[in-house]
């Protein structure tokens, strides 16, 4: 999962997948480009994960998007995945990054511009910051300030994601401090048109903002 200098669209899974998941995820990633899928499910069995890792891999594999799976490493080896993404309380990058190999890591690191420099160094793929605005899916430690998404853009090689409360009317600013993903979950999954819609208008969005 690379950037080629143009945002693009990275979808977060909702915290509670309905029972049409399936056909909603289809649907999201059909109405336009987007990069990535990470399944995002917490305090489930292994037996649980493995089975949705299993139902939903294919749909956005087959589709061409990078396929990732939060906390897991393993997991994402075991059963084909792209990749993992893994958190500041979750297993170490360095460690991560041994049994993915070549396979895509991503990590999380807030707003702390030391924590995106060590996980470049510890081999991530991209770094994600955020919050960069309230958000109900989950209670950033803190929130990350757009200067350290310019200055990361302007010096770092390493993609970044910026993640959190991120809508089709609050994302320009992002886009233009040099964002290579936007990562959503709401935005797409609660749009009241549908998934489809949300991907549609988040598209458009990132399009006029994109600088010409």
């Amino acid at each position: 999962m690379s950037s080629n200098n143009e945002c693009r669209l990275y979808l977060i899974t909702p915290p509670v997948l309905p029972e049409n998941f399936a056909d909603l995820l289809a649907a999201a990633l059909d109405a336009g480009d987007v990069a990535a899928v990470q399944l995002r499910l917490k305090d489930v069995p292994d037996a649980v994960l493995q089975k949705t890792i299993e139902k939903f891999r294919p749909i956005v594999q087959s589709r061409d998007v990078a396929f990732l799976i939060n906390d897991r490493p393993d997991l994402a080896v075991k059963l084909g995945c792209d990749g993992a993404h893994v958190g500041q309380t979750d297993m170490k990058a360095p460690a991560a990054r041994k049994i993915l190999k070549d396979l895509t890591l991503g990590v999380t690191c807030h707003g702390s511009r030391h924590l995106a420099m060590q996980a470049g160094e510890d081999g991530a793929d991209y770094v994600a910051f955020g919050a960069f605005y309230p958000t109900t899916t989950k209670a950033p430690p803190e929130m990350a300030d757009i200067e350290t998404l310019r200055w990361w853009a302007q010096v770092m090689e390493v993609p970044c994601v910026v993640i959190g409360g991120i809508t089709a009317e609050n994302c320009a600013p992002l886009v233009q401090a040099g964002a290579d993903f936007l990562a959503v979950v709401g935005a797409v999954w609660s749009h009241p048109s549908g998934p489809a819609a949300g991907v549609k208008q988040m598209l458009q969005a990132i399009a006029s903002a994109n600088p010409a």
